[in-house]
């Protein structure tokens, strides 16, 4: 389903009734959250995808990381795992399956976590996903809305994974960029999430399949702020800009291009190809956080000594100018 057919979908649904669901779906938030104590909530997530790569402990690697990382976008903790698995049984081999669910294992304790069962049903194709439980104080719960004015936006992760997965396909990337790319997308956001519980976090997300310019808008949508980005200090992958140079695309760039369009604004000129980088969807992207301004600098060290090396300030948070909610300068 496209972006915007999301959208409407979720609007035609009933609003939430109990107060103990503190997160639901109004939002489109990174995971939903429910209290159980005054104490402990926990975070619900689930996410599958289908193979960006041939080995299969790598894919299920990157999908394990890839649903584990919206449980830190709550600020939470994952404790349980089940496995979700579409499977093309008689097509397969067994040791498929294994490889990647020892893959998703690996991660999963990695995380500290368990994995408990799941469901496998016959498929076409291979696909592989996490439903994950997680535990975090309600008084600690991150939301993708609550920028101020005032903050700085932090990213953990380069982005490109999408483009360079399809420029892969053709052949036309490097083995040094793509070892580059599976590195950041198995590498779990959990070190990130930590450092930034030491800091005061107003809102955050992780980037996924929407782009950054289409979670950063249901970031700065749901805030009621305008946020600037600057296309210099994003963090990029290795060969990702130049694949859309070549005329590499996705088949989801239209559709985040789309859900944005009337609320985002380029300051640039420049060739189409240019501006499809910041539509790109991810896989395992990294977090994006909004920070007070003062705490970016002591947030970007943090977050380097801990081993998260590519971490930038990309841009700032301002009043809504009236009319669009992004602006890329």
């Amino acid at each position: 389903m496209s972006p915007v057919g999301l959208r409407a979908l979720l609007a035609t649904l009933p609003r939430k009734t109990d107060a103990r669901l503190l997160v639901g779906y109004e939002t489109s938030d990174d995971a939903a959250v429910y209290q159980m104590t005054d104490d402990a909530a926990l975070v619900m997530t689930a996410d599958i995808i289908t193979p960006p790569v041939d080995d299969p402990f790598v894919f299920g690697q990157i999908a394990a990381a890839n649903a584990l990382s919206d449980v830190y976008a709550m600020g939470g903790t994952p404790v349980v795992c089940l496995d979700l698995v579409g499977f093309p049984a008689g097509k397969l081999d067994d040791e498929v399956l294994h490889a990647i669910i020892a893959g998703a294992v690996e991660r999963i304790t990695e995380a500290g976590a368990i994995l408990a069962g799941g469901h496998t049903t016959n498929d076409e194709e291979p696909k592989f996903g996490l439903s994950v439980v997680g535990v975090v104080r309600p008084d600690r719960i991150w939301k993708n809305v609550g920028a101020r004015p005032g903050d700085a936006l932090i990213l953990t992760k380069p982005i490109g994974s999408g483009v360079l997965f399809n420029g892969n396909l053709k052949g036309h990337v490097s083995e040094a960029a793509m070892d580059e790319c599976i590195r950041t997308l198995i590498a779990l956001n959990r070190t990130a999430a930590e450092v930034l519980h030491e800091f005061e976090v107003h809102a955050v997300t992780d980037v996924t399949g929407f782009g950054l310019a289409g979670h950063a808008s249901e970031m700065a949508t749901g805030s009621g702020v305008t946020m600037h980005i600057d296309s210099d200090a994003v963090p990029l992958l290795c060969e990702a800009k130049a694949m859309y140079e070549r005329g590499v695309k996705t088949g989801a760039n239209a559709g985040n291009r789309k859900m944005v369009s009337e609320t985002t604004r380029f300051t640039r000129d420049g060739a189409p190809w240019q501006r499809e980088i910041w539509f790109d969807p991810q896989t395992s992207g990294g977090l994006l956080a909004a920070v007070p301004a003062a705490q970016a600098a002591p947030v970007l060290r943090k977050l380097h000594d801990a081993g998260v090396s590519q971490a930038c300030q990309i841009g700032t948070v301002e009043p809504f100018d009236g009319r669009h909610h992004l602006v890329f300068a």
